[in-house]
């Protein structure tokens, strides 16, 4: 199966982060010979018939070469461009933010969730299992990844909607 993984907190090429070599050399010792990767922020394509072990894997391959430890987060391709499919062509692309986390589908419209979605000006447009795709009220903002945090208990990291939209163009969904 093709995936797409986040890492979490990674700027490739700057000192403290892995490298392009690391990632794509810690894929490759967890069985995903075939890895690309997306831009310089730690966005993964890979093929896998178990994504989650493989991930794993790869993430304590990468600490191991890179001695930077980072959070992985995965999503099938077909699965996201799916969802690029049904918001990419949104008014206002460069305003929302997917993200994934590990908790399960949050309720956009639980007190919780709507109250801290305020206080961060943004709202939840659509969610699934560990993904939600988040609004903000301003161009460029990057709230989602905190407000999943505190909704769900763990780590996320999301992605703008235009990085997907460019994503999925190349790569499609096979």
């Amino acid at each position: 199966m093709r995936c797409v993984a986040f890492m979490r907190n990674v700027n490739q090429g700057q000192r403290g982060h892995p490298s392009t070599a690391d990632i794509v050399a810690g894929f490759a010792d967890a069985g995903c010979p075939d890895v690309r990767t997306f831009q310089s922020n730690g966005t993964v394509l890979f093929d896998s018939d178990e994504p989650a072990e493989s991930v794993e894997s790869a993430a304590e391959a990468i600490a191991a070469r890179s001695g930077h430890d980072r959070d992985i987060l995965w999503i099938p391709l077909a699965e996201l461009a799916a969802i690029v499919d049904q918001h990419g062509a949104t008014p206002d692309p460069r305003r929302h933010e997917f993200t994934l986390h590990r908790g399960g589908t949050v309720d956009a419209h639980a007190p919780d969730a709507i109250s801290l979605t305020a206080q961060a000006r943004c709202s939840i447009v659509d969610a699934g299992p560990g993904w939600a795709l988040v609004r903000n009220d301003i161009d460029g903002q990057g709230n989602a990844t905190p407000v999943l945090e505190r909704l769900t208990g763990d780590r996320a990291t999301s992605r703008g909607l235009p990085t997907l939209v460019r994503l999925i163009a190349r790569f499609g969904s096979r």
